[in-house]
């Protein structure tokens, strides 16, 4: 049986974190639905990642961000999230609900996965919403990776609250226990972008019960319906460089999920050399992921060092043991 975490009677303090970076035009509506949530969320941190746009502006007039950290310049999807968290932890959350500026949740998406995480036995530490496309089709980039090699009990435990037992998620819509974030520290800042989520989540569930929940609904409004690795240009330096530091540097992984998804990444990898008409200059770039990804990351404390919340990260890194 999987490690779960221990349920608490009272009514756990839910926050939400959205990370901002020159989406002014679909902020407003995060927001709004945010607020709208048939149940409440007591907090809602919005992290500005040194947006060019009018996105100071919106959160700033928008009466929904009960919090609003502004970055000193872009730290990427890794690094806002690292930062919002952070900032939703010293707050006091028991529970952390985290998205990008184009995620919009809908109305009974929170209350959803809270009546989830109190039906199943032993509380898990991670509930991941399903996203959708504006079309309504599931979006294959936030598909979770479902957990293999999982006792029959386990899944059973899952299926009777409509769920399925997960192994990695995207931080599209993820609500996150506190005690697994003070436990295992916030996701690698270093990331930027790209894998971030893998590692995290990854590292959040390796002996913990983390759930995907259907039933919860949040419509991700990517420009395109499809997975960003099938083209991803000049980020497949990030790419190849997070996932090495991934396998090589992360305790997210046994053995075994560590053969299984460094195959399954050099198989993706190798389709997408021979079908790219773009081969020699991903070539280029699968040499300079490897050679970033040779050096070890920037310690998260240091990456958010100029940061509002530079004291809550480094209270929460030393308290996992990772500064």
């Amino acid at each position: 049986m999987l490690e779960g975490v221990s349920v608490t009677s009272a009514r756990p303090r839910i926050a939400a974190v959205v990370v901002c970076w020159n989406r002014c035009d679909l902020l407003p509506d995060v927001l709004d639905a945010l607020a709208c949530q048939t149940r409440p969320l007591d907090a809602i941190v919005a992290v500005d990642n040194a947006s060019s746009d009018d996105t100071p502006r919106v959160l700033a007039q928008h009466p929904a961000p009960t919090c609003i950290v502004t970055t000193p310049r872009n730290l990427g999807g890794a690094g806002g999230f690292a930062a919002g968290i952070a900032a939703a932890l010293e707050d006091g959350a028991d529970l952390v609900w985290i998205m990008d500026d184009d995620t919009v949740p809908a109305p009974d998406a929170l209350a959803a996965l809270e009546a989830a995480r109190e039906s199943y036995r032993g509380q898990p530490a991670l509930l991941a919403a399903r996203a959708d496309w504006i079309d309504g089709r599931e979006h294959p980039m936030n598909r979770p990776r479902y957990r293999p090699w999982l006792n029959r009990g386990s899944r059973i435990a899952a299926a009777r609250i409509g769920a399925r037992p997960v192994r990695t998620a995207s931080f599209v819509a993820v609500l996150i226990d506190a005690r697994a974030i003070r436990e295992e520290g916030l996701p690698e800042a270093a990331y930027f972008l790209w894998n971030d989520d893998f590692e995290y989540t990854g590292r959040l569930l390796r002996r913990r019960v983390g759930l995907y929940v259907p039933r919860a609904r949040v419509e991700h409004r990517t420009r395109t319906f499809g997975n960003s690795t099938a083209d991803p240009g000049p980020r497949f330096v990030n790419e190849v460089r997070n996932k090495m530091w991934t396998f090589t540097r992360s305790p997210a992984f046994g053995p075994l999920d560590r053969v299984a998804f460094a195959g399954a990444t050099a198989l993706r990898w190798m389709r997408l050399l021979a079908r790219s008409p773009q081969r020699r200059q991903h070539l280029s770039r699968l040499y300079e992921g490897v050679c970033e990804g040779m050096r070890a990351p920037a310690p998260t404390v240091d990456v958010l060092a100029e940061t509002p919340v530079a004291e809550a990260v480094r209270s929460i890194e030393e308290g996992a043991g990772r500064v």
